[in-house]
């Protein structure tokens, strides 16, 4: 036989998707990558390509954004030595060519995945550190039968990957790898206790057993059998309190340069370019910047709620008319959200303990229906300079561990939720007192967020239950956090928690690329190029939190540039209504009532049926619904639809119909669909 087979085609497909043999065994079959990038066909529909030689299987299917005529892959280098697929965009492309042509490579594209390889030649597994992006990479060199899979450095593109039977197999998403029939399909249980604490797992954990995630920063080296991961990049901070030698202008100067450039940089495509506007500081900077420094037409998109406890679309209405931007509006009821949502846990993969994913996913299907595939977000602003109340009410709480005995202290508490309609402060001595010995600990910020949340262990069966009697969640992420962080200051130890639990395992992942990808929409996120990053890593931690005022030096550079109403006022989360979107008139909707009734349950051995009853009653009496409860209803209706949608033993048509029902959309047979799925 040929030693490799290549070829692009049009298809309705996207993502990428391989099979490497790690032993001596029959080579990859085009029939089983094909029926793994089936599955990945709501990540864009414009391209298809694939390569086959007797070691390795690639396929790749494109969401086309630069060089649309001649940017199929997989692409290979000057003598097809070496091949790429990649799922992501390269910002710092046009850079990068202009630097490898210089030194003698020749390209015969003019996209951003040609760089790739180039790198790979001139720079080895060093080419990564080059790159300024959102990726998540498969590399072969064929000369040396090695395989290369990287991910960007925060978690923005996802890579998943098992090995059976000799054979490891990757792909963007899960879905395309229980599609192999020698993938076992089991929840993996520690992972959903994880779930259940932290709201995310811990990497490279994923909620189905044997099946991994490549972390955020980290690049694999498949070699001779051998699976070898490495970190290449991190969340690092000074171990001395950072020098405070620069002044205050100094800093915002750097820090206005490198968040334009940022935007600059993502607005490079061949198709037009959008931006969420939520009403919040973050979105409207982003949207602010490129209306004034930079020659994009300004095209801006929101979600709106007929609920006023989550409604943002005043403060949307004020930055339109300020700016002067083209806006399009889509209003999420509560409906939207009960319909949509097992749609959403198809794409997510993932128990999510929040609706606020689904709206996200109905606004990006109005984007695609418009003729955008991109958008930028000010996503990752929070994580990046200090703006979740979270940090503010660490800095309270260590300020109160001081003196635990003073009922002044923890009034400043009191401050920090005015817009929450349950505001957790009312008998907050109880709520934030959680925890308080443990100050010097480096996940003591999240304490109190992570016990009202593993009030939910209460739903567990006891089966459950005793899986996790000897488990220590502090003790867990304690060994799995670097020991650095132990010398950091309290804010970056707090920052970096939040970046690699909160912010990677679920905003990036479940509520940002799956609900965009779920129609075919990329979104690009400034705020988490890695040099801002940096920078701001850099920063004074009272530029980040001066007093009790978030991200201070992001709203002193913003000035003149968006309304004073909407720099200065309270920081409102993102959110959007929970269990009370699945009754009507008290009666749950069909599915929830399958799913969740006492006979589904017992089946599936995650939750207690008679625990779920009574707080199904609840919901359905419309009594007070507090945060563990809605934690607790929506997390473990998605774990069931989990359950029904990729675990329950079914046959190849109950499959697809199943597909179906999640999707909203018909599936195409694979023609040997009952050999491969």
């Amino acid at each position: 036989m040929q030693d490799f087979y290549f070829q692009n085609r049009l298809s309705k497909m996207c993502g990428i998707a391989g099979i490497l043999n790690l032993m001596d065994r029959e080579p990859p079959r085009h029939e089983e990558v094909d029926a793994m990038v089936t599955q990945l066909q709501h990540r864009g529909p414009d391209g298809y390509g694939y390569f086959l030689d007797r070691h390795i299987g690639l396929a790749h299917s494109r969401l086309s954004i630069i060089d649309l005529a001649g940017g199929n892959q997989p692409i290979h280098n000057e003598n097809k030595s070496v091949y790429v697929i990649f799922n992501g965009e390269i910002f710092n492309y046009i850079e990068l060519r202009a630097m490898l042509q210089g030194a003698g490579h020749r390209f015969y594209t003019a996209s951003d995945t040609e760089v790739i390889v180039h790198l790979y030649e001139q720079y080895g597994l060093d080419f990564v550190h080059h790159l300024n992006g959102q990726f998540s990479i498969a590399l072969w060199d064929a000369n040396d039968k090695k395989l290369v899979l990287a991910r960007d450095r925060v978690g923005i593109r996802p890579l998943y990957y098992t090995v059976n039977n000799g054979r490891m197999i990757f792909a963007s998403e899960i879905k395309s790898l229980l599609a192999n029939r020698d993938v076992p399909r089991r929840m993996n249980i520690q992972a959903l206790g994880e779930i259940f604490t932290y709201w995310s797992t811990l990497t490279p954990n994923t909620l189905f057993e044997n099946i991994w995630s490549l972390p955020p920063g980290h690049m694999m080296v498949v070699h001779k059998g051998q699976l070898n991961t490495h970190r290449y990049w991190d969340w690092t901070f000074d171990t001395d309190k950072p020098a405070d030698d620069l002044p205050l202008q100094e800093w915002a100067r750097q820090l206005k340069s490198l968040l334009i450039d940022a935007v600059r940089l993502r607005l490079r495509a061949d198709v037009p370019v959008g931006a969420y506007l939520s009403g919040g500081l973050d979105s409207s900077v982003i949207t602010s910047f490129i209306k004034h420094y930079t020659d994009t037409p300004l095209r801006t998109f929101s979600v709106s709620f007929e609920d006023g406890e989550f409604d943002e679309s005043e403060y949307q209405r004020e930055l339109i008319k300020f700016l002067g931007t083209e806006h399009t509006n889509v209003l999420c009821r509560k409906a939207d959200i009960r319909d949509n949502f097992p749609r959403a846990i198809w794409h997510t993969e993932s128990t999510i303990l929040r609706t606020a994913p689904i709206p996200l996913m109905v606004l990006s299907e109005k984007v695609r229906e418009l003729n955008y595939k991109v958008v930028l977000t000010g996503e990752g602003s929070d994580e990046v300079l200090g703006g979740y109340d979270i940090f503010k009410e660490a800095k309270v709480r260590r300020f109160w561990a001081r003196q635990p005995q003073s009922d002044i202290r923890p009034l400043l508490l009191g401050r920090l939720y005015p817009y929450l309609k349950y505001n957790p402060v009312t008998g907050g001595k109880l709520f934030f007192k959680q925890g308080l010995e443990q100050y010097a600990k480096p996940y003591f910020s999240h304490m109190p967020r992570w016990i009202t949340t593993q009030r939910c262990w209460q739903f567990f069966s006891n089966e459950v239950k005793n899986h996790f009697s000897t488990w220590d969640p502090y003790a867990a992420i304690e060994s799995w956090l670097p020991p650095a962080m132990n010398r950091w200051q309290p804010l970056n130890r707090d920052q970096y928690l939040e970046a690699h639990t909160l912010l990677s395992g679920y905003l990036l992942s479940s509520q940002g690329d799956r609900m965009a990808m779920a129609n075919s929409v990329e979104g690009r996120f400034p705020f988490l190029d890695y040099r801002l990053i940096e920078l701001a890593n850099r920063l004074p931690a009272r530029y980040k939190i001066m007093g009790l005022e978030e991200k201070y030096l992001l709203k002193h550079i913003v000035k003149n540039l968006i309304p004073e109403s909407i720099r200065k006022r309270t920081k409102q989360p993102y959110r959007a209504p929970d269990s009370q979107a699945f009754f009507t008139k008290g009666k749950p909707a069909d599915y929830v009532s399958y799913l969740l009734g006492s006979e589904r349950i017992k089946r599936s051995g995650y939750f207690n049926p008679q625990a779920v009853r009574k707080l199904m009653e609840k919901c359905s009496a419309g009594r007070a619904i507090g945060f563990a409860d809605n934690m607790a209803f929506v997390g473990i209706l998605s774990t069931m639809l989990l359950d029904e949608l990729f675990i329950q033993p079914v046959s190849i048509a109950d499959r697809y119909e199943r597909t179906e029902f999640a999707t909203g959309l018909s599936c195409t047979y694979p023609d040997n669909a009952d050999a491969i799925a």
